[in-house]
């Protein structure tokens, strides 16, 4: 697997934050971010299940640019 780095959350420390990356091999998406609460998993799980293999992750709506950064970054990497 080989990860670009997209960005990290900007308004946060620089040290365990929120960070947005692209598998260059697959174009997949990489997100790390915030746990979700425990209400916020409950009202995930009222519309399907959460497997042992994925999370719910809160990711802050200031990283949409980045998010969106990363998404062109994948689409154009589709095209090679």
């Amino acid at each position: 697997m080989a990860l670009r780095f997209v960005a990290k959350d900007p308004n946060t420390n620089g040290d365990d934050c929120p960070t947005v990356w692209v598998d260059e091999k697959t174009d997949d998406l990489m997100f790390q971010g915030w746990k979700a609460d425990k209400e916020t998993e409950a009202e995930c799980l009222t519309v399907g299940h959460i497997p042992d293999t994925e999370a719910v992750i809160r990711i802050p709506a200031r990283m949409v640019p980045i998010i969106r950064e990363a998404c062109d970054l994948a689409e154009r990497t589709e095209l090679r």
